[in-house]
């Protein structure tokens, strides 16, 4: 088979077609861009009519004027374009066409990532849905509607004796992302830091937690077909996407797997997909036959896994020769062969704050995240193991040496940002947005 060079690629994603509506989702925009052959009043009246929420505003960054709408009503526009009768052609991970310029990429300082909420949520209800598994329902004593969000997303619970634990968002919410609460579910890790034991031991029905967020590195694209596989608690960022995938009318088929049935959390909420979910305890049947479910690489297939470390290694080496984006993950911790600070090889490296005017000596032993907080210089930070994202910075000059299991391969090539908790300089220095 022939491949397209990048310029026929890049002639084939234009707005050359006559009578079809081109739609553009740049990967982890927060918004979408519509070109539409009719009058910009028929156009944008369309749109705003699919919307639950927010609005459609016309963007000229791109030479043509476009519109602009948030990247969570996709569904919602593609089904409003289609009632037009005329062809839809949606370009996932693709930029409009004359944002994709030949000229060396910029150097763009990448947004410092904020909470939506930071803040005191009382849990409004508890209850054991597997053993060794408690889901929570949060939210404010008033009932006031909590942040948006898509499925994907975690929360940052922020406990009292200092820890602070990660928990995907697992509850349902409407089409716009809207939810009065939020629900996670914590396994109690008797190996772990203490955090999910604490959760288990101390937190009851009305009691009070601080809970930053939300923040979403684990994105559900559109595509026509998903392929998702959930082991153990990993199961938990999977629920709100069978739903979005559902709703959606999109083709989809879950792999879930544990070491008991009883360990496995809300089986009877899944068993009511029927026959798209199979639940594969280990002790019944052995390891997941990945090969079996995931079949080979089909166009327009995403594949969406979570859960320990080896199903995600395998379901890695299964997608090895797949298209490039096709395999998503989110891992619980650091993925193995991740290089550690304080190594014989280890130097100093120099890291200059721009926005604080300041410049530091960043030891061997001390990550970058730590000698920036030091100085007083304030981040958001959480996991410090290179896998919340949620002290990513902007890179204004030096290169990175990126040791996270968060950023994709083209972010990294793109060396505008980095996870300072772990990553470091190659070269010895760095200058960041801080």
């Amino acid at each position: 088979m022939r491949e397209e060079s990048a310029e026929e690629q890049s002639r084939m994603s234009t707005p050359e077609e006559p009578g079809v509506t081109h739609v553009w989702l740049p990967f982890r925009d927060t918004s979408l861009y519509v070109a539409m052959p009719d009058g910009t009043s028929r156009t944008r009246a369309l749109l705003a009519g699919a919307l639950s929420q927010g609005d459609v505003t016309q963007d000229t960054r791109y030479g043509e004027p476009l519109w602009r709408v948030d990247a969570g009503d996709l569904h919602a526009v593609v089904e409003a374009l289609w009632s037009t009768g005329r062809p839809v052609r949606i370009h996932l991970d693709q930029a409009p066409p004359s944002a994709r310029p030949a000229d060396p990429p910029r150097m763009t300082p990448v947004p410092r990532r904020e909470a939506a909420f930071d803040g005191t949520l009382v849990v409004l209800s508890r209850q054991d849905v597997a053993d060794g598994v408690v889901s929570m329902e949060l939210g404010t004593r008033s009932g006031e509607p909590m942040p948006s969000w898509q499925p994907g997303a975690h929360i940052d619970v922020v406990l009292p004796t200092g820890v602070t634990r990660q928990y995907s968002l697992c509850g349902p919410l409407d089409r716009a992302g809207n939810t009065a609460r939020w629900r996670i579910a914590v396994l109690r890790e008797p190996d772990g830091r203490g955090g999910s034991q604490w959760i288990h031991d101390h937190v009851q029905e009305g009691g009070e937690l601080r809970v930053r967020g939300p923040r979403n590195n684990f994105p559900l694209r559109p595509a026509t077909r998903y392929l998702f596989v959930g082991g153990g608690i990993g199961i938990t960022p999977l629920l709100p996407m069978l739903a979005e995938a559902e709703a959606a009318g999109a083709e989809w088929s879950l792999l879930y797997g544990g070491r008991t049935r009883a360990s496995m959390a809300f089986v009877p909420e899944l068993e009511g997909y029927g026959e798209r979910v199979t639940v594969r305890p280990q002790d019944r049947y052995g390891l997941l036959d990945l090969a079996g479910f995931l079949g080979g690489p089909a166009p327009s297939t995403l594949v969406y896994c979570c859960g320990p470390a080896g199903l995600i290694d395998a379901v890695e080496a299964h997608c090895a020769t797949w298209p490039a984006g096709a395999l998503n993950v989110e891992r619980f911790a650091a993925a193995a062969g991740q290089q550690s600070a304080g190594t014989e090889e280890e130097q100093p490296i120099e890291v200059e704050l721009r926005a604080s005017g300041m410049t530091l000596t960043v030891p061997p032993e001390l990550s970058v995240l730590n000698a920036v907080g030091q100085a007083g210089i304030p981040v958001l930070s959480s996991c410090e193991e290179g896998i919340c994202g949620s002290c990513e910075t902007a890179v204004l000059e030096g290169e990175v040496d990126h040791r996270d299991s968060l950023l994709t391969e083209d972010e990294r090539a793109a060396n505008d940002t980095m996870l300072i908790c772990v990553s470091r300089a190659r070269g010895g220095r760095l200058v960041l947005d801080l």
